[in-house]
């Protein structure tokens, strides 16, 4: 299945409305002891190959925003969201995975009234790499997705996304 929102296929992260990533301060670059800067992921990260521990982009809180252009004007048929099974997380939790999320369809980046393609659930005791159908498949075609996370497994701090992709059909 073709992914509209990979990076390296043309999709790019335009914004993520309000949300602010969450930044590790054990992960920082220092001289002489020194901190200079804390190493985080961009949220260009969830849009690219790579699916190791660490490898997301963690956002403040439960509730994050994601807007991408897509590679093409395209009508989405389904989305999938990948995230690092439980086997590999350090503490054997993945209570920051994304549990609620919604999905938009966009014709611009700063499109507020989207049209909502679906209402999800990530369900952390399944495949890491879970799919979700669009509900109308007479959506129309869009430039743009607006991810919307509403909440996680339980992590009060900080929600990590690792991948997420936009398939369909270029229209």
């Amino acid at each position: 299945m073709a992914d509209f929102a990979l990076e390296s296929g043309g999709g790019s992260v335009v914004g993520t409305r309000c949300s602010e990533t969450y930044h590790v301060r054990t992960a920082e670059i220092s001289i002489l002891g020194i901190p200079l800067w804390y190493v985080s992921n961009s949220p260009r990260v969830v849009i690219q190959a790579g699916m190791q521990p660490g490898e997301c982009w963690a956002f403040k809180g439960s509730q994050g925003y994601l807007v991408i252009r897509l590679a093409a004007t395209m009508k989405p048929t389904a989305f999938s969201i990948e995230h690092i099974p439980r086997s590999l997380s350090t503490n054997g939790n993945i209570d920051s995975a994304p549990r609620e999320f919604s999905v938009l369809g966009l014709q611009s980046e700063v499109d507020i009234n989207g049209v909502l393609l679906g209402r999800f659930v990530y369900d952390q005791h399944g495949e890491p790499l879970q799919f979700f159908t669009v509900k109308d498949p007479d959506v129309g075609s869009f430039s743009f997705a607006e991810l919307q996370i509403e909440s996680n497994h339980g992590n009060p701090d900080f929600t990590c996304l690792y991948r997420f992709r936009v398939h369909g059909v270029v229209k």
